[in-house]
């Protein structure tokens, strides 16, 4: 009986752990692939985007309720990007937090964030809020605030521009500490 108990046990338990990695790989959008070899990168088997879910899905396996990503879109092209962004996003939407890193994103990548954090050298918050207010807020703020500060043209990536207005030459040629406008602003308090 003992035994039979344990067995039943354990059957339940990797039903639900198929299901679960059934789960991951659906919102991860590696299902279609799911039986696929790895292989050796830019040779046989996962293209390098494939290879990025993959490590995102083998890091949800062990379903953590918040997760860090450095640089997730790094060596992917535009498509490729986006993509994986997306898995991002549908991970996001299991109700895990998510935080990443990224250095010149598109505007599209920009889009798939609900919360923007800028740093300047050294760490220090340039700005921090939703990202979905940004477009008004922030660039109003950089627009509107600082004289001498260029704008920023049609159909430019905002977050080039950002770095491009906020940079220390920038910083030193406006006569502004970024850093100190955001903890002296409203949007900080």
């Amino acid at each position: 009986m003992v035994l039979n108990a344990i067995l039943n046990h354990r059957a339940v338990t990797l039903y639900y752990v198929q299901e679960f990695v059934n789960e991951v790989l659906e919102t991860i959008e590696l299902d279609g692939i799911k039986d696929s070899l790895v292989g050796i990168p830019r040779v046989s088997g996962l293209s390098v985007e494939q290879r990025k879910r993959l490590t995102i899905a083998m890091e949800l396996v062990a379903n953590p309720s918040i997760i860090f990503m450095d640089e997730p879109t790094t060596g992917l092209d535009a498509r490729s990007a986006a993509i994986v962004m997306r898995a991002v996003k549908n991970v996001a939407h299991t109700g895990r937090t998510i935080t990443c890193t990224i250095h010149q994103p598109s505007t599209h990548i920009l889009e798939v964030f609900d919360e923007l954090i800028l740093l300047k050298s050294g760490g220090r918050i340039i700005y921090l809020d939703h990202w979905d207010s940004i477009q008004v807020k922030l660039l109003n703020i950089l627009r509107l605030g600082i004289p001498g500060l260029s704008k920023i043209r049609d159909n430019y990536n905002p977050a080039t521009w950002m770095l491009e207005v906020t940079s220390a030459t920038a910083e030193v040629a406006l006569r502004v500490d970024f850093a100190k406008m955001h903890r002296e602003s409203a949007l900080y308090e």
